[in-house]
């Protein structure tokens, strides 16, 4: 019997905002885009699990550009504000679960700022949240599913894991959760469904 759901963030409850920071940082810098999306990618790992900060994370990037700092306190949770925009059918869906007495769970691949920025959204459908850079471990590593799972007191069989990435969905397989590869909103409502969930 599945007790908890647990989302992903970009990509199933907000639109993917990656390409969105991406464009809003080159245009700050002053740089191309393509340019600053194969610098980031070096560090992008490293700045999930927070093992380096975003002040060291522009260094390094503004370094390999020959570029300036950038000028804010936080170009990250500038751009991911700008980014930003919730997927409302799915948080409806949500309330509907949270009403049948399920557990949800919130797991995110994300970034100190953009973290700091959800706490400040001041959500309450979530039971537990398990971000990447409190964690220092991202997904698709076995061991966030496992946090996860001991946070909300359930076992993989009694859950679904639910996110765009294949790659984040094999590896939730791996260890017996149920799982939704996020496509479009109609075809994820009526895989929960499938799985007998009460909606």
């Amino acid at each position: 019997m599945i007790k908890s759901i647990i989302f992903d963030w970009g990509g199933v409850l907000i639109n993917p905002p990656s390409e969105g920071i991406m464009s809003y940082c080159s245009q700050h810098l002053n740089v191309q885009k393509i340019e600053l999306k194969k610098i980031y990618g070096k560090y992008k790992s490293n700045f999930q699990k927070a093992t380096i900060s975003e002040k060291q994370l522009w260094e390094k990037v503004c370094f390999s550009l020959k570029v300036d700092l950038p000028k804010t306190k936080s170009l990250w949770r500038d751009a991911f504000t700008h980014s930003y925009h919730e997927r409302k059918d799915v948080f409806s869906i949500i309330e509907c679960l949270k009403k049948n007495g399920y557990k949800i769970g919130f797991m995110s691949n994300t970034e100190i700022p953009s973290m700091e920025f959800f706490k400040e959204c001041k959500y309450e459908l979530f039971d537990v949240e398990i971000f990447s850079c409190l964690e220092k471990v991202r997904k698709p590593n076995i061991k966030i599913y496992e946090i996860g799972l001991n946070k909300l007191g359930v076992k993989p069989k009694e859950s679904i894991f639910v996110d765009d990435q294949l790659e984040n969905i094999i590896a939730a397989k791996k260890i017996k959760m149920n799982t939704i590869h996020y496509l479009n909103f109609n075809q994820f409502k009526n895989e929960l469904i499938d799985l007998s969930v009460k909606l």
